[in-house]
């Protein structure tokens, strides 16, 4: 079987798909969840000052180029919008992208992602190129869902984010350089968006829309937030996702 590579979202590292990945190596899979650049968990919070997402996107790519097949890649979140960075330098066998950030020149589809690009946008002028994470924000939009007994280790092992990252995520008609565009024309890799109707960070309707930019399929489970990755109802998104790698597989075969 390919191997599977989870990418991570902003403020955690891949010890977030520790729950995640188990129904992926039950069905035989080889999983791998790199840190990104600046996010291992000894790394001093000043490790991603300056990081760009081009940066993120560049580490990904040349992990990937090390396997010895291509890879599937499933991002989340941020993570989504890296893997779609570096998917067309991959070649991935299949795309499966949680809640991901839209990219370059897609605008968001709710008040709530609006007022997370102006914290962005204003975290990030008020920092020193470290935004240090906000546990009652992340606990009040992205852990939601989850009890505090559930939630508290994932809050106990946020770290810091690249201001610059965030602001080429979150605030794109401020980069001229279109850091975060995905070029032209679908994704060149059968590619799946799972977004949750209940999600406020990035709604399903922002994930629909990515599923239609990048020339993907789209689907949307209700009453599920932002953690597709672990709050309840996870077991079923992981199995969503199972089953369009395997039906890509059977396709390809």
């Amino acid at each position: 079987m390919n191997p599977i590579v989870m990418v991570h979202g902003a403020f955690v590292g891949g010890w977030s798909f520790e729950r995640f990945r188990a129904p992926f190596e039950a069905a035989g899979h080889r999983v791998l969840t790199p840190d990104l650049r600046g996010h291992e968990a000894k790394a001093p919070g000043k490790a991603v000052i300056g990081l760009s997402m081009r940066d993120y996107a560049d580490d990904l790519a040349e992990f990937c180029r090390n396997l010895a097949a291509p890879p599937i890649l499933i991002g989340h979140s941020m993570g989504g919008l890296v893997t779609q960075l570096a998917v067309r330098r991959v070649q991935p066998k299949a795309v499966v992208l949680l809640a991901p950030s839209p990219p370059w020149g897609m605008a968001g589809w709710s008040v709530e992602e609006a007022m997370t690009a102006f914290g962005a946008q204003m975290a990030s002028l008020m920092s020193n190129g470290a935004v240090e994470p906000s546990r009652e924000v992340m606990r009040g939009y992205t852990l939601d869902r989850m009890t505090q007994a559930e939630a508290q280790p994932i809050l106990a092992r946020l770290r810091p984010e690249s201001a610059q990252a965030l602001r080429e995520t979150l605030n794109w008609w401020l980069d001229p350089f279109m850091t975060t565009s995905v070029g032209s024309g679908p994704l060149p890799a059968p590619s799946l968006v799972i977004s949750g109707e209940a999600d406020q960070v990035h709604p399903a309707t922002t994930g629909r829309l990515v599923a239609e930019r990048i020339g993907g399929a789209f689907l949307s489970f209700p009453k599920m937030s932002h953690w597709l990755i672990g709050e309840p109802g996870w077991e079923q998104v992981a199995q969503a996702a199972l089953d369009f790698i395997g039906q890509e597989a059977r396709a390809a075969a």
